[in-house]
């Protein structure tokens, strides 16, 4: 039987709790979770990634020649839509670990994302659901935009597909992760390597949407190629459902957001009080659960870690009349594993903060770059033309080569130097993404600024292989950031927050593809002048200012890699929860957080 522990926080004790199969049975070790079980979530990630990045990576391209929106709302309408894709994934969290439990929610939200692929595909293919054809780079030309029951249909459809991806994508990596237990050291090698092998799923999953679908795309139709995303996501549907008998399933524990709102309610109404300094006098202290809470392994004192930021918190554990034998509420009393889950919460808010200029400068590739791309000479030979969107795929071919080479060369030998399953740590490994994702935008103002200087003064329109290093640069630290985050947020969550806090990650980048609108329309507007015009006011990237944009990105992920560096130090200080269980057998004291060797970036 697979059991694991948990704070149940509600009764304010400690009860247990039982993984279990498609039908609530007790599972079975030689039978369900591990690598088998994790692969055909892989699968669906896989065809997930196909179906929406095939649709995210031309959008732009749609709205603007066919629903014949402006270029700056047509880059706003893709971002809100993407940034609205990653915002939903703390429902799809939130119903999983509350309610639904990831499988179910994976399959509810799976087929409402395929409606919603069908319907864009039929939007596409029916002129009457489309303005009159008219080309928008005609100057002097006046389009009609989508209005009415046009837009209507295209913007039921296009977020009928972001709520089912948002609430998917947060359970597809946890409810992989859920397959392989986090406290055994060799279950937890399998778990750093699990997060690499799904952003190689990934990048698989991405670079054939980028070359394949977008190629359909283009040269069918996008009527057609919506089609294929919906073919490619009823595929990911089959193979969730074709692992059902072997998962280990996590069941939900009622709302989680009760618990957090208790410890605040409880910590206020005691603000008074005097927090002890001997910490076992706190109602239900970590001492007495050590064996219990089932995130990590207890310290080599029998006591995990009890954080000392946010102290304030701890009053919520103080009980007021001592030995009374009437229970105090559970909004004036909680428990310590109560109040700790509390602390990671707002502890891991800084570094999720971090991690958003960064997908404001993904959410320029996958919008002004391509239109970049589209104005510049795509000639390959003399039958075929480069789709500029096709160009994102570039850092994926590199990254289904450098994955492998970073999961069997790389952390091997840095596991040898630092004792840390995954090598070097998440927090190590999103301040290298954050490092040298600056370097794709200074990569793309250059030859921005190139590219707009032979178009205006030599009417040359250089080859659309010159933004490649931008997108590279940008595939290499997303190996980085991207999968330090999932992991770091999975590995500081306790039993029955997965899902929730895997979901904050997605957050990330929905916050930073509304800043990129944010940014484009202030941007316009402090850069305009007298005759109206701002950087990227007009639909001809000839005339606008896209490369003192790019500068501008720039020159904030440098200021935000030094914010990192400030917020990663000050919770290495104090991790929230005690490192993976070689770390303890290697004779490390965990008994207090002085003891804990740091995760600060080198």
């Amino acid at each position: 039987m697979d059991i694991q522990t948990k704070p149940n926080f509600k009764e304010g004790s400690m009860s247990v709790e039982v993984s279990v199969d498609w039908r609530g049975r007790p599972c079975k070790p030689n039978k369900h979770g591990g690598v088998r079980a994790a692969a055909f979530v892989l699968g669906i990630q896989a065809f997930e990634i196909m179906a929406i990045a095939a649709v995210g990576s031309n959008l732009i391209t749609y709205v603007f020649r066919e629903m014949h929106f402006s270029l700056s709302q047509s880059a706003n309408i893709v971002t809100n839509f993407v940034g609205t894709i990653f915002l939903l994934s703390l429902v799809g969290g939130f119903l999983s670990d509350s309610y639904l439990g990831s499988l179910w929610t994976m399959l509810i939200f799976g087929f409402v994302e395929l409606l919603g692929f069908i319907l864009l595909s039929v939007q596409a293919h029916l002129p009457r659901l489309k303005p009159p054809e008219c080309n928008m780079l005609t100057e002097g030309q006046q389009c009609i935009e989508a209005k009415g029951l046009q837009a209507l249909i295209f913007f039921l459809a296009l977020y009928l597909v972001a709520l089912g991806s948002g609430c998917l994508k947060p359970n597809m990596i946890s409810h992989g992760a859920d397959q392989f237990g986090k406290d055994d050291p060799e279950q937890s090698k399998k778990l750093s390597s699990y997060f690499n092998a799904a952003y190689f799923s990934f990048c698989v999953g991405e670079l054939i949407a980028l070359t394949v679908l977008v190629w359909v795309q283009t040269r069918s139709g996008m009527d057609i190629g919506f089609g294929v995303s919906a073919a490619a996501m009823a595929m990911g549907l089959i193979s969730l459902l074709a692992g059902t008998l072997v998962y280990r399933n996590r069941s939900p524990q009622g709302s989680i957001f009760t618990p957090i709102a208790q410890v605040f309610v409880a910590a206020i109404a005691k603000r008074k009080q005097v927090r002890p300094s001997n910490l076992e006098m706190l109602h239900e202290n970590l001492k007495n659960s050590a064996h219990h809470i089932g995130t990590g392994p207890s310290s080599n004192t029998g006591r995990p870690l009890h954080t000392n930021r946010l102290r304030f918190l701890d009053k919520a554990c103080i009980e007021v009349q001592e030995g009374a034998s009437i229970k105090e509420s559970p909004w004036r009393l909680c428990t310590t594993a109560q109040v700790e889950q509390v602390k990671i919460i707002i502890s891991v808010i800084p570094i999720f903060a971090c991690t958003i200029i960064f997908n404001t400068i993904l959410a320029q590739l996958q919008t002004f770059s391509v239109q970049q791309g589209s104005v510049m000479n795509t000639q390959l030979t003399r039958s075929f033309q480069i789709p500029p969107a096709s160009l994102q795929s570039i850092p994926f071919i590199i990254l289904i080569l450098l994955v492998p080479i970073y999961e069997t060369l790389f952390v091997p030998i840095a596991r040898k130097f630092t004792g840390k399953d995954s090598g070097i740590s998440p927090l190590q490994r999103i301040g290298v993404g954050l490092f040298t994702v600056t370097f794709s935008m200074v990569s793309a103002a250059l030859i921005e600024t190139k590219r707009r200087n032979m178009a205006n003064l030599s009417k040359k329109a250089i080859s659309i292989f010159w933004i490649a290093p931008q997108f590279l640069i940008f595939g290499v630290s997303e190996m980085f950031t991207a999968v330090g985050l999932i992991e770091f947020f999975y590995k500081q969550s306790m039993s029955g927050m997965q899902s929730f806090l895997t979901a904050m990650t997605y957050c990330s980048y929905a916050f930073g593809f509304f800043l990129s609108s944010l940014l484009v329309s202030l941007v316009n507007r402090i850069t305009s002048n007298s005759s109206g015009g701002g950087w990227l006011s007009d639909n001809n990237l000839n005339k606008d200012r896209l490369d003192l944009f790019y500068w501008l990105l720039a020159a904030l992920s440098v200021l935000n890699f030094f914010n990192y560096m400030f917020w990663s130090g000050w919770y290495s200080s104090n991790p929230s929860l005690p490192p993976s269980p070689q770390d303890d057998s290697h004779g490390h004291s965990f008994s207090s957080s002085k003891d804990v060797g740091t995760d600060n970036i080198p």
